[in-house]
């Protein structure tokens, strides 16, 4: 019984681990949600390049929760139980150690089953049929453009890629107050949920490189909204490598109110 009983102990404490390790993430936590849509009229950004592999790979760190959780149980199992381990063979740490493999692996495919939303966006340029002429006689009509006029790019995106940090430091900081300020209700909804599910966790999101470009502005249903491509490099866990991203957010505000606030509407991950 003794031996269940601390068999137990190590399980448990290892899958604590991996959860710790799973919520850390970007605001938003790389999913698609809220505002989405299908088409923008910029061409695709090259993807960052990733850097040099660090001299620890990224491998042995996502083993570094299991074992953790290992030792740590061994060393609670011998300071409850009095003499935990003894009496145990070899044959009893491997089995211990296919177990808790088997929980993290099975948490990996809960993780990965949930739904990851709608349809990527698709970019013009992308995946299109070569250019045809027109047929003798037919008139190419261009379609009407609901860009605002007076919308300047460069002065959003400068704006735009300062309000991308200041809200992954505060998604970090569980800040829902500042978050509510930038986002539209259904993504404060969303983001609120994501905070409550990591509980007391640690988050720390170190944005690396970040690059901004404009993939589309319309007008559609009386508000204005601004389609932002962010790619770039992010840190989610402290000592990883850093990975390449990209993703669109939708940012709108009243196409009646020139001094109207702008708020995130949807995040998009372009796949």
């Amino acid at each position: 019984m003794k031996k269940i009983l601390t068999l137990a102990l190590v399980i448990l404490i290892g899958a604590s681990a991996l959860t710790t390790d799973a919520y850390a993430k970007r605001f938003g936590g790389g999913k698609s949600f809220g505002k989405q849509r299908e088409q923008v009229t910029q061409p695709a950004a090259p993807r960052p390049a990733s850097p040099a592999p660090a001299a620890t790979p990224a491998g042995g760190r996502s083993w570094l929760g299991p074992v953790a959780g290992l030792v740590a149980g061994g060393l609670l199992a011998s300071m409850f139980m009095g003499g935990g381990f003894d009496g145990f063979k070899m044959f009893d740490f491997l089995l211990i150690a296919a177990l808790a493999f088997g929980a993290y692996m099975l948490f990996r495919k809960f993780r990965s089953a949930q739904p990851q939303a709608q349809q990527p966006l698709q970019y013009a340029g992308l995946n299109q049929p070569a250019y045809m002429p027109p047929a003798s006689g037919a008139v190419p009509v261009a379609s009407p453009s609901t860009r605002p006029e007076w919308f300047e790019d460069e002065p959003f995106l400068r704006g735009a890629k300062s309000n991308f940090i200041r809200l992954q430091e505060a998604y970090d900081r569980a800040d829902l107050n500042d978050i509510r300020e930038f986002t539209t209700p259904e993504v404060f909804a969303e983001i609120r949920m994501q905070i409550e599910e990591r509980g007391s966790n640690v988050n720390k999101t170190d944005v690396v490189q970040l690059n901004a470009t404009m993939a589309d502005v319309v007008t559609e249903a009386g508000v204005v909204i601004a389609s932002v491509r962010f790619t770039g490099l992010l840190r989610e866990e402290a000592g990883a490598e850093a990975q390449p991203f990209d993703e669109v957010w939708h940012i709108q505000k009243s196409a009646t109110d020139r001094n109207a606030s702008w708020f995130v509407s949807g995040i998009q991950q372009i796949q």
